[in-house]
Order: C-alpha cells, then sequence, then structure tokens
C-alpha cells in the first residue's frame, strides 16, 4: 500500500482562512492530501472550498454536513474516509493557523519513522508554547489538562492536544464508533483508547498561535463535557468496557 497522508480539517464558519490553510499545505515538499468536514457552516466555506477543488483536482476533499455536528463526530468522518481511501498517515489540524502548517511534515516524520503511532503537536511538552492567548484561558487549558492526566493517567502533558498525525493501525483498532465525546474531551478520549490498546503516543513541542481571523469555538459546554468525560472514560476502563 502507498504510503498516503491526509490532513483532516473541520470546519465551521473558516471562509477567511481556508484558502490561505489549503495553500500553506499545498505547498508543503511533503505531499499531503486535504479533507475539510464542514458543518454547514452559513459563511460559505463550502463553496469557496469547491472553488479550490476545480483549481487543484484530485488534491482537496469535502464532506458536507447539515448544522453543527461537532469536533468529536467531524473527526471520526474524516478517519472513516481516510481508511476507505487507503491512506496511512492521518493528521488532524485547525483551519485557524493556530496550528503551523509547517509543522505537519515532523510529525508525519515521527510516525512513519516509527517513533510513534501517534505524534502529538504539543504546547506544553517544553514548557508552555502558546501565543497570544489571555492568562484566563491559558489558566483553563493548563490546568484541564493536569486534571485529565491525573484521573486517566495518561503519559502526555498536552491531552487535549488536536494536532497530531496518527496511523491508520490505530484508528482501525480502537472502536471509533464508541467514542462519545464530541468537543475537546474527543481529543482526550483518542489518546487514551490508542494508549490503553498499546499504541505509543510521542509529544512533538511545537508553538501554537490564537486565531487572527474568525471565532473561537471553546464554550462552557465543551469544557463542562470534558471534565464529566474523563472520569467516564476512567471508570469504563477499569471495568474492561473501554
Amino acid at each position: 500500500m502507498e504510503d498516503k497522508s491526509l490532513v483532516i480539517i473541520p470546519t465551521y464558519n473558516e471562509s477567511g482562512n481556508i484558502r490561505k490553510i489549503i495553500d500553506r499545505l499545498m505547498a508543503l515538499k511533503e505531499q499531503v492530501d486535504i479533507l475539510i468536514v464542514d458543518d454547514g457552516s452559513p459563511d460559505g466555506t463550502a463553496g469557496l472550498i469547491k472553488t479550490i477543488q476545480k483549481e487543484i483536482p484530485g488534491r482537496i476533499h469535502l464532506i458536507e454536513r447539515s448544522g453543527k455536528q461537532g469536533l468529536g463526530t467531524a473527526y471520526v468522518t474524516g478517519f472513516k474516509y481516510a481508511i476507505e481511501h487507503g491512506y496511512t498517515y492521518l493528521c488532524e489540524m485547525d483551519a485557524d493557523f493556530s496550528h503551523d502548517p509547517d509543522d505537519i511534515p515532523k510529525l508525519i516524520s515521527e510516525v512513519r519513522k516509527g517513533e510513534a503511532e501517534i505524534a502529538i503537536g504539543s504546547r506544553y511538552a517544553n514548557g508552555i508554547s502558546i501565543i497570544n492567548w489571555p492568562l484566563s484561558r491559558l489558566i483553563l487549558s493548563y490546568s484541564a489538562n493536569i486534571y485529565a492526566r491525573t484521573i486517566t493517567g495518561l503519559p502526555i502533558f498536552d491531552c487535549t492536544a488536536g494536532f497530531k498525525c496518527i496511523h491508520r493501525n490505530v484508528v482501525e483498532n480502537i472502536a471509533l464508533d464508541r467514542i462519545k465525546s464530541n468537543g475537546y474531551a474527543f481529543q482526550i478520549e483518542l489518546h487514551f483508547r490508542a494508549w490503553k490498546a498499546g499504541f505509543k503516543l510521542k509529544e512533538v513541542s511545537i508553538i501554537f498561535r490564537e486565531r487572527e481571523e474568525g471565532v473561537s469555538k471553546m464554550s462552557k459546554k465543551i469544557v463542562r463535557e470534558a471534565m464529566w468525560r474523563v472520569w467516564a472514560i476512567k471508570v469504563r476502563s477499569l471495568f474492561g468496557v473501554l
């Protein structure tokens, strides 16, 4: 099987960023294809992607969904697409440039070399590597990761990281349809299930930047889900029903 790479990007109202992020990914020396999972963006994000698809045939893929269905289900949809279409390296990233496209090759490289089955672009592996976040959000994020790591036992600092490369073997062996988390808790549950299944996780230090265009999707509902969901997956794992 050819070792193809797919970058999965969930979108909701990212018309101000989507062309730029696609252009940056297409310019990488590491060849990647892109799958955008758009949740019915009212700002015309999907329409822009369709225009770009005509300019770069065969490299840009789009799944349109009706309404906001959440980050977790977007990635599960993307993973299933990747497996069905023969991709080996599955990357997650945001559309808002908080994740630097130039870091994609080093994440893929770690997995390709066999250093890990999941290479995580980490904000906390080398101190704190975040630019332009208000102190309140930094404290919330850092505390949430300590909380998640303490409860789950995950051997990583950035449990909620949404920037990573995953070998297809992981998503083929962790029962994707059992993942019920749908906000940032999705990332914790994905890491936890992979770790419990015996896959190696490795953090790769990256610089995380606050978005410059568009609106953050963070909400109190997402935070609350992450707080209780870590207990749910921990308890289920103790009873062997993960």
